[in-house]
């Protein structure tokens, strides 16, 4: 496929999933008031105590576009790259649709046991990871970032996988604490990974995956317009576990896995705020590194309103992105 062909298409994907998303916003927020499927909120974050009751299940206006528009525009392609990786948020985000859904049932914030929860994500990551495995297009390599160096992981490369699926999964729930925190960052994520795709397009195997991306990236915009503080509507587990499950497939199925450190920083931030913040209390017996974590609430407690903290994230992923795309630059001109 022509690279001007390519763009259409990948416009025309996101396009079709904004609109789909704008069509869906107000029907899923009109039949999660009807139903009173209101997100519980933890009780120790009291400065959200506000936002109980908002509707949830908001992440189907964005899985659902992004799902059936990739399938429209990939189906010709067969059982492509961009088609598993859709397969792949929807699975996630099913596992998140259990864990809201147990947790409107008995209106509290539990939701699935921790045991639950990490034996569905690894069953899903394990699966994939071995497809990721076995697949010749993606292999068991992974890309050095600014050298191009591919590092063969061998038989190694499933358990590594399968780890960066359990860490966006996990990391992108937690960031989603703001509104519109996640569905933020996550856009500034997948146009990142659009761009070094489009460098690395060689035979056009990832062709698909540029749609799939497109489409997501489609779909956050549109429900943007719902999730701004202050949100009309949550995109709840079922959301927030979808993107973590996206994220991962397309760093892991365009060989740039280790470019989540930049392009996914504030994920990262997230996930590393919540375990040094528990190492730390452990260690030194009730005394912490942050006021609260996740590291957005801890900037909450020091003021910053939650546009704020938004702007201030998606500017850092927005940075980082720019040097990641800088790194492929690189190592396609041997600088």
């Amino acid at each position: 496929m022509e690279t001007n062909t390519l763009l259409i298409r990948a416009g025309l994907a996101l396009i079709a999933a904004f609109a789909s998303g704008a069509v869906l916003s107000p029907l899923v927020i009109s039949s999660a008031l009807k139903l009173k499927v209101g997100q519980p909120i933890l009780s120790y974050v009291e400065q959200h105590a506000g936002k109980q009751g908002t509707p949830t299940f908001g992440g189907f206006i964005f899985l659902l576009p992004a799902f059936f528009v990739t399938l429209a525009f990939t189906i010709s392609d067969g059982l492509s790259v961009g088609m598993i990786a859709v397969l792949v948020m929807l699975s996630f985000g099913v596992l998140g649709f259990l864990d809201d859904f147990i947790k409107i049932k008995t209106k509290d914030n539990m939701g699935l046991r921790p045991y639950q929860k990490i034996i569905g994500q690894i069953a899903i990551a394990v699966i994939v990871s071995v497809y990721a495995y076995r697949n010749a297009e993606i292999g068991s390599s992974v890309i050095l970032p600014f050298f191009g160096i591919t590092l063969e992981l061998g038989v190694w490369y499933i358990p590594f996988a399968a780890f960066v699926f359990l860490a966006l999964s996990n990391c992108v729930n937690l960031t989603d604490g703001v509104d519109g925190l996640a569905s933020n960052c996550s856009v500034v994520y997948f146009v990142t990974y659009i761009v070094i795709l489009f460098f690395d397009r060689g035979s056009g195997a990832n062709d698909p995956l540029i749609i799939f991306a497109s489409a997501t990236v489609g779909g956050l915009l549109a429900f943007l317009q719902v999730n701004t503080n202050k949100a009309s509507v949550f995109m709840g587990d079922t959301g927030s576990m979808a993107l973590g499950g996206a994220s991962a497939a397309i760093a892991l199925f365009s060989k740039r896995p280790l470019l989540v450190l930049f392009v996914g920083i504030m994920y990262v931030v997230s996930g590393i705020s919540i375990i040094l913040q528990v190492a730390y209390f452990k260690v030194t017996h009730g005394k912490r590194i942050f006021l609260m974590s996740p590291y957005h609430h801890h900037l909450e407690k020091k003021g910053k309103s939650e546009a704020q903290i938004c702007n201030l994230y998606a500017t850092v992923s927005f940075l980082m992105g720019v040097i990641s795309v800088i790194s492929v630059a690189v190592e396609r001109n041997g600088i």
